[in-house]
């Protein structure tokens, strides 16, 4: 199933897992200095997942990340300053200062669409997005994540049932770190593999490492390549640990010792430092030269971020509302001819028969009540028919035998 990756391609991956550790490093340091403004949830440890997923998109393609997908945005194209603004609620920031997390995205050029604050919410978003990408032509994937917490709220079953049945060329990442906020995955999922969930929709799954960068991206481009394709949604469990708490406001004290110990001995840098090292595509020299250059960027990142301005008191009444093309144009990019979606071209036949939706049988075994496709209706005749012949017999012999057996005693006591 792996696909061979080039010695850029693995020092890509490699790159923007060191970054995305670092950008949190940073945001960390600021978070203790009281100069970020909102809330903080790291993904240490978890790097590897929004890397190597996203990492296996096209550029033309649409991701919409969660809390823990810092990762995926910097593959993406976004740059660090971006996120510590952001963060930091200036004036400088995606969001001009309004918001104080990652609340953000970038629809005209990066495709990326803002985080929703209810869990699952996005699935049902990204599968629409997937369907008008199809509709218009883009031949488009789109990617979200989710967690195994989020995977039990009825939006994810219901947007993972929509993108099924309308076979959105869709990939959902479930990052099962083991912990929902402070709940065990066993105490919320009667499931070994939360990939099962897959089953009820009749839609492909994988299962992988979630600490092994290279193969999580093997996984991805299978699924991206074969949602594109026109399988349709695509769902990869991603296995791993949150190794810090839900924020930077939970210690976490409720994870044992012992499986914080076993996981950060699975640290996906470490791991892929290792393999890369043992396959000579990094040597220390390399690794120095990486280091320096996340160092120096995120020095000039940071400074801009701190030296920013914050919002001006006026712009809180702007943009409220969005009033049309003055606030930003919404149009359709087409990337087909219209006709193709439109009649004649796009009328079908409508017809009842559907392969495998069933027959028009009742539960006795006639034609259903009711017109059903091309089997025509069971005549009211028909049905008092196939109802007498499904009457029971035995029982109805036993009862004119015990009626026949209580006459005569009723007779006998009329005679005293």
């Amino acid at each position: 199933m792996k696909k061979e990756l080039t010695r850029q391609q693995h020092l890509d991956l490699y790159y923007y897992m060191r970054l995305n550790r670092a950008v949190e490093d940073t945001m960390m340091k600021l978070f203790r200095q009281n100069k970020i403004v909102g809330g903080l949830y790291s993904s240490l440890g978890q790097e590897a997942i929004s890397v190597g997923t996203a990492y296996a998109l096209e550029k033309k393609d649409w991701l919409a990340p969660m809390i823990r997908n810092i990762g995926a945005l910097l593959v993406k194209g976004v740059p660090p300053r971006d996120i510590f603004t952001q963060h930091m609620a200036k004036y400088t920031s995606p969001t001009l200062g309004k918001d104080g997390t990652s609340h953000f995205g970038d629809l005209e050029n990066l495709h990326i669409v803002s985080p929703i604050s209810m869990l699952g919410d996005l699935i049902p978003v990204m599968a629409g997005v997937a369907i008008a990408g199809r509709y218009l032509g883009q031949k488009i994937v789109t990617m979200t994540w989710i967690g195994d917490g989020g995977s039990s709220t009825g939006v994810f079953h219901e947007g993972l049932n929509f993108a099924a049945t309308q076979k959105a060329p869709f990939v959902l990442i479930l990052e099962n770190n083991l912990w929902a906020y402070s709940t065990p995955v066993r105490r919320q999922v009667p499931l070994e593999n939360l990939a099962d969930r897959a089953k009820a929709y009749g839609i492909a799954s994988y299962i992988v490492d979630g600490n092994d960068v290279a193969a999580v991206y093997a996984t991805a481009k299978e699924a991206v390549d074969r949602a594109r394709a026109g399988e349709g949604p695509i769902l990869i469990e991603a296995k791993t640990f949150r190794r810090l708490g839900h924020a930077q406001h939970d210690p976490a004290e409720y994870v044992p010792k012992e499986m914080r110990a076993y996981w950060e001995a699975r640290d996906p840098i470490v791991l892929y430092e290792k393999f890369l090292t043992s396959e000579k595509l990094l040597d220390a020299k390399g690794q120095a030269g990486i280091e320096k250059k996340i160092e120096t960027l995120l020095a000039a990142e940071r400074e801009f971020a701190e030296n920013s301005p914050m919002p001006p008191p006026d712009l809180a009444e702007k943009g409220v509302y969005c009033t049309g093309d003055d606030c930003h144009k919404i149009q359709a990019r087409w990337e087909r001819p219209k006709s193709e979606v439109m009649p004649p071209k796009s009328s079908i036949t409508a017809v009842w028969s559907v392969e495998g939706f069933g027959q028009g049988k009742g539960s006795r075994g006639g034609n259903a009540p009711i017109h059903f496709g091309d089997t025509p209706a069971e005549s009211p005749a028909d049905v008092n028919k196939s109802v007498s012949r499904a009457l029971p017999k035995a029982p109805a012999k036993k009862l004119a035998k015990a009626t026949a057996a209580a006459k005569p005693a009723v007779r006998r006591k009329a005679q005293r």
